[in-house]
């Protein structure tokens, strides 16, 4: 089996999973690692933060979206121009949000740009990964193409009943060493211990 057929069987293997997961559970995921992301050191310290926007069985960004803005964070979300090919675009409300191409909610290109170095921090999604930040994505190579440019910190979101021990990955698929799900944050695969956890509401 090559690794393209690999990847292929993992992803209709990960979205059964998906389907199964309960939306109680996707709801109390999301909301731990918003709030986590808010949390972190390098958030707090940005000036400028990209996000993608959350849909359907993803993780729900919305709060921590919204929190960036409260922030006064400069904040950016993808725009997706074809596949494969994205624009970060600058917005200053949800409001600002309108179902695109492939009916994720989009800033319009009236938005500013922002360049890829620009952006200090950076949520990155997947549909699987491991905790060593091995990231498997939907194929539109989006996100490939994204940290192939940038040198900011970047922090792979997933969650935990999604992780996988091994992801295939092709040479051209770019791994994010900073993996954070609803149970903690790993760096190069290990649990991350400087303190995040303890900033996180005990209620969730």
């Amino acid at each position: 089996m090559t690794i393209q057929e690999e990847k292929r069987l993992l992803r209709k293997t990960i979205r059964e999973a998906e389907v199964e997961l309960p939306d109680a559970y996707w709801a109390q995921t999301s909301g731990a690692i918003c709030a986590r992301l808010a949390a972190m050191p390098e958030y707090l310290s940005a000036r400028t933060v990209f996000c993608f926007v959350g849909t359907g069985r993803e993780i729900d960004t919305r709060t921590f979206l919204e929190n960036a803005l409260h922030d006064g964070k400069r904040l950016c979300v993808p725009l997706c121009l074809r596949m494969g090919v994205m624009e970060l675009r600058q917005i200053d409300a949800m409001s600002r949000l309108a179902p695109g191409a492939y009916g994720i909610p989009e800033p319009t290109r009236e938005t500013p740009l922002i360049g890829t170095d620009e952006v200090d921090f950076a949520v990155i999604p997947c549909l699987s990964c491991s905790h060593s930040g091995l990231r498997l994505g939907k194929g539109g190579g989006f996100y490939d193409r994204f940290l192939l440019e940038y040198r900011g910190t970047a922090i792979l979101v997933c969650p935990e009943r999604l992780v996988r021990d091994s992801i295939p990955m092709e040479p051209h698929d770019r791994s994010v060493p900073r993996v954070l799900t609803e149970t903690g944050l790993y760096e190069n695969g290990l649990p991350n211990s400087s303190g995040i956890l303890d900033r996180t509401p005990d209620s969730l």
